[in-house]
């Protein structure tokens, strides 16, 4: 099923320097297409370096800068990988609160390939249910998760994927995932 979101949503999409350009452009413009507002959110200003592999490809502007956003602000929340980047996000306090904060709020989480290593510090994957890249398979193992090798699963409302190989039916998964969660207001 297609959703159109008319501009209901606005979506927080959590990257930093070395962030898999496909794990971002993909679910962003699947998003885009559905009517849904999005906002790159980072921790530094200007932009951010996007890879491929391992190799240097482009760079992507900051919306919002993690010191300055809320979870209020947003409907759900969009976590790409690449090694690289979660690996920087988890470094930073104010990201990994984030990434807490909208667990807590029971808001909609998207994470594909190393992205779940962000809901690893964050602490909330005990219990749950999570597909992920095969390099961090034990990190969710050892922090409590059932990690499972499937294209997409959803587990309440947190939402995950293994790899840029599942990107067509996690970007479906996504757009479904995100129109689900209430409109505010």
């Amino acid at each position: 099923m297609t959703h159109h979101l008319g501009g209901t949503k606005k979506i927080a999409i959590l990257a930093t320097d070395g962030v898999e350009r496909v794990e971002l452009e993909e679910p962003r413009g699947a998003l885009l297409g559905a009517g849904v507002t999005t906002e790159v959110v980072s921790l530094h200003p200007g932009e951010i370096q996007t890879r491929q592999f391992d190799t240097v490809a482009g760079t992507v502007p900051v919306d919002r800068l993690v010191a300055d956003v809320s979870v209020d602000e947003y409907d759900g929340l969009l976590l790409p990988g690449g090694t690289t980047n979660p690996d920087r996000l988890r470094m930073s306090r104010e990201a990994v609160n984030l990434v807490g904060s909208f667990v807590a709020s029971g808001k909609p989480v998207a994470a594909i390939c190393h992205g779940p290593w962000l809901l690893v510090e964050a602490d909330v994957v005990r219990g749950r249910r999570l597909a992920c890249w095969p390099s961090i398979r034990t990190d969710l193992r050892n922090a409590g998760a059932e990690v499972v090798n499937e294209e997409v699963v959803v587990d309440g409302q947190l939402l995950t994927s293994r790899s840029p190989a599942d990107l067509p039916a996690f970007c479906r998964a996504v757009v479904e995932h995100f129109a689900r969660a209430p409109v505010p207001g």
